[in-house]
């Protein structure tokens, strides 16, 4: 009897009998009380950013007040605001988002409602959400800036996927938890938040480079605001880079207000990064490199990228690198040492002790990256960021391992592998060992 292709087990097995058979067959490390834990919990409610009555009854909560500019489509739901759709136009949003006494949390960490409305005393909630004109944002950034003597603004562009709701409350606690005087800016593009939307959010980054070029553009001409740092994560990185290339190009140079830029994990082809760098010409940002040697998430996509060198996928000691990492005035962060809160390591550059020497450093108007850090024994090589998934024996292999761990992924996931079709039999069947690679990956076994 002839055994059923890989994409129809998966598909007709159900998600028990995905898990069941990574742990038996491929002996997958993960604890079986872990998964149980997972298995138990319910997914987030539906609509978390609808604006709740004042917290001023919830002592010790904090406000983190935020510009929003997104060229995602507006959802119909208020509470949740965006969805991953891609819009007709750059909107902006004034919101501010309350988060829970620093007694009842661990820095690094995003407490979800667990129920709607959120309590202030336990959960991240929305305490505002106002539409705001392109024209009136520098009536924000005047009001915000006057709180920080340095009229710092901090723009942070998110990765693969998130929702608008991930990225909102995810760069609410890097500003909390940095503790830095500066005026936050999420610039969120249109993401599905499903690990198996690869090919779509990164297009939608390309979509989205004229609306972050005219945002940075519009932040350095504003006389409110004094310098100008951005923060990019995995696939976010590909978007800073194509929009700092293109206002060099139309500007002959980068606005000098924008002074630092921070790459972490960057989903970049090595090729083009060097393209970026050169166009943007000598006088661009500061470049810092974020790089983690146990980024199990980044480790399987390593296997998916073939031989297409991801700047996030160098070794920083190993030459050409070390060399040209040191001409070109790059900066390397090593997280190496760094514990991080989410299972798979994916989310260092958030956790509490690295935000909080980014805005110690940011602060004191330091480089990010200057050798007294102490972040890390030595430079380590890091994979690249989100796999691509444009082969569809790609987009399973990065599913699996995440939907294990991560329970949004697993509601999408069943859904996805329906959608899959027979279509992709031989695809699968030629291009990827489905289950064995990222196993491997993330083990390190053979």
């Amino acid at each position: 009897m002839t055994r059923p292709p890989p994409w129809a087990r998966v598909r007709e097995s159900g998600w028990w009998r995905v898990v069941r058979s990574f742990s038996r067959n491929w002996r997958l490390p993960l604890a079986a009380a872990a998964l149980a834990s997972l298995t138990a919990c319910a997914g987030r409610p539906t609509g978390v950013l609808l604006p709740i009555a004042d917290t001023a009854h919830s002592p010790g909560t904090s406000h983190v007040d935020m510009l929003v500019a997104t060229t995602r489509k507006a959802a119909t739901d208020r509470g949740v605001m965006f969805s991953g759709e891609r819009g007709d136009a750059v909107t902006y949003t004034d919101l501010a988002v309350s988060i829970p006494p620093d007694a009842t949390r661990q820095p690094g960490s995003v407490q979800w409602p667990k129920s709607l409305p959120g309590n202030p005393a336990t959960d991240f909630v929305a305490l505002r959400a106002e539409p705001i004109e392109r024209a009136k944002v520098a009536g924000w950034t005047g009001r915000t800036g006057r709180r920080g003597a340095k009229r710092h603004v901090l723009v942070f562009v998110h990765g693969f996927n998130n929702k608008f709701e991930d990225a909102v409350f995810r760069f609410a606690q890097i500003v909390h938890d940095s503790g830095a005087e500066v005026a936050p800016v999420l610039f969120t593009w249109p993401s599905r938040g499903s690990v198996l939307a690869y090919g779509y959010d990164r297009e939608s980054t390309n979509f989205s480079r004229n609306g972050l070029e005219t945002l940075l553009r519009d932040l350095a001409k504003d006389p409110n605001v004094s310098e100008v740092t951005v923060l990019s994560h995995s696939m976010g990185n590909w978007l800073t880079l194509e929009s700092l290339r293109q206002m060099a190009i139309r500007d002959r140079r980068v606005a000098p207000k924008i002074r630092n830029v921070i790459l972490a994990a960057p989903d970049v082809d090595i090729d083009l990064a060097r393209a970026a760098f050169h166009d943007m010409g000598p006088d661009r940002p500061r470049l810092t490199l974020m790089v983690s040697g146990d980024d199990q998430a980044l480790a399987v996509s390593r296997l998916v990228w073939g031989d297409s060198i991801r700047l996030g996928a160098i070794d920083p000691t190993a030459e050409p690198y070390r060399s040209e990492l040191a001409r070109q005035n790059i900066g390397v962060l090593n997280l190496s040492t760094v514990k991080g809160e989410d299972p798979l390591n994916h989310g260092k550059f958030a956790s509490g002790d690295v935000v909080a020497l980014l805005g110690k450093r940011l602060a004191d108007g330091q480089p990010i990256s200057d050798g007294q850090i102490g972040i890390g024994d030595k430079l380590v090589s890091t994979a690249a960021g989100a796999a691509s998934t444009v082969a569809t024996g790609a987009a399973l292999a990065v599913a699996a391992p995440v939907a294990i761990v991560d329970p949004q992924t697993r509601e999408s996931f069943g859904e996805h592998l329906s959608n899959v079709g027979s279509g992709f039999k031989e695809t699968i069947g030629s291009t990827v060992d489905l289950a064995g690679a990222p196993v491997r990956a993330v083990t390190g076994s053979r």
